[in-house]
C-alpha cells in the first residue's frame, strides 16, 4: 500500500509528542528544579545581583538529584501502587531516572567543590541536604512499611518549606556575605517560608486518600480539606504583609501578585485533580514568581 502524503498521516501525533514531552519534563522534576533555580535568582535579585551561574547549576542540579532521589528509592517499590499518570510515569521510567539521579548529584557535587565562595557554608548547607535526604529515607519500620521523616504527624508541609526558604534566601545572602539573622533577610525568609508551606498544603491535598491509607497524619487528615485550604490562605496573606522594607513600588507589586494566583491554586485544589494541576500548575506559581520579579528589576 502507498503511504499516505504527510497531510493524510493520523491527527494527533504532534500533540501527542509534545505531552510526551511535558510529562518527562514535569515527571523529572526538572520544571521543579527550573522553580528552584528561579526562586534563588529573585532573591539575589533583591540586591540587585544575578545569580552566579555556577550557584544557579547547583540548585538546578541539587533539586534535580533530591526529587528523583525520592522516587527511584527501592522501599517506594513496595507503596501503594496509584493510578495517576504521575506514577504511571515514574515507574515506567525508573531507569531513566535513575541515570538522571546519578547525574543530577555528581554535576552537583562537581559545582559545589569548585566553587570558593560555597566552601565556608558547607555546615549550613549540611544541615539542609541532612534533612532533604531524610524526608524520604525510611528510618524505621512500623506497621508494616518503612517510616521517614515526611510520615512524622503534620511535620512534611513544614520541612518542605524550611528547606525550601533556607536554600532560595540564607544560601543566597550568606553566599553574598550578608547577616543571615538581620531583619531584612529573616524577613525575605519568613514570606517565602509561608509561600511554600502554603503550596505545600496543595500537594497534602492531593495524596490525602494515601495519607490516610498509610497512616500518615495530614492537615486535610486531621483538620480537613477546606480547613487546610483556609490555613493555605492565611499563610498567604501573612507572606503578603511580609513585603521587605525600602523596595520600589514595581518589586512589591511583583513579590504580592503572584500571591493571587497561589490563592485560586488552593482554594480550587482538589484531590481529584489532573496531575497537571499539581506538576505544572501549582509548582508554576513558584516561576510566575520569579518572572514577576525579573520583569519588575531584573532586566
Amino acid at each position: 500500500m502507498e503511504a499516505a502524503p504527510p497531510s493524510a498521516q493520523p491527527p494527533g501525533r504532534p500533540a501527542a509528542a509534545w505531552r510526551r514531552a511535558l510529562d518527562a519534563v514535569l515527571y523529572s522534576s526538572v520544571w521543579l528544579s527550573v522553580a528552584a533555580l528561579g526562586l534563588m535568582w529573585a532573591t539575589f535579585l533583591f540586591w540587585g545581583v544575578h545569580i552566579s551561574v555556577r550557584l544557579g547549576g547547583l540548585i538546578f542540579a541539587a533539586t534535580l538529584f533530591l526529587y528523583n532521589l525520592d522516587s527511584v528509592l527501592p522501599y517506594k517499590h513496595g507503596q501503594l501502587p496509584g493510578a495517576t499518570r504521575r506514577k504511571q510515569w515514574i515507574r515506567a521510567h525508573r531507569p531513566q531516572l535513575l541515570a538522571l539521579t546519578v547525574a543530577a548529584g555528581a554535576v552537583a557535587g562537581a559545582l559545589y567543590l569548585t566553587d570558593a565562595r560555597l566552601l565556608p557554608l558547607t555546615l549550613f548547607g549540611g544541615h539542609l541536604a541532612l534533612i532533604s535526604v531524610l524526608y524520604s529515607m525510611p528510618l524505621w519500620r512500623r506497621r508494616g512499611r518503612w517510616w521517614a521523616l515526611r510520615d512524622l504527624p503534620l511535620l512534611k508541609v513544614f520541612l518542605i518549606a524550611y528547606v525550601w526558604a533556607a536554600v532560595t534566601v540564607w544560601i543566597p545572602a550568606l553566599y553574598l556575605g550578608r547577616d543571615w539573622a538581620s531583619p531584612v533577610v529573616l524577613v525575605l525568609f519568613a514570606r517565602r517560608f509561608l509561600l511554600i508551606l502554603a503550596l505545600a498544603f496543595v500537594f497534602d491535598i492531593r495524596d490525602y486518600t494515601k495519607d490516610l491509607q498509610t497512616g500518615t497524619r495530614t492537615f486535610p487528615g486531621v483538620l480537613g480539606v477546606q480547613a487546610t485550604k483556609w490555613l493555605g490562605l492565611a499563610a498567604l496573606l501573612a507572606a503578603a504583609v511580609l513585603v521587605p522594607p525600602g523596595v520600589s513600588v514595581a518589586h512589591a507589586a511583583a513579590l504580592v501578585l503572584p500571591l493571587g494566583l497561589a490563592a485560586a491554586v488552593i482554594w480550587y485544589a482538589e484531590e481529584g485533580r489532573p496531575d497537571y494541576y499539581f506538576a505544572l500548575l501549582t509548582d508554576g506559581v513558584m516561576v510566575v514568581q520569579f518572572v514577576a520579579v525579573w520583569l519588575a528589576v531584573g532586566r
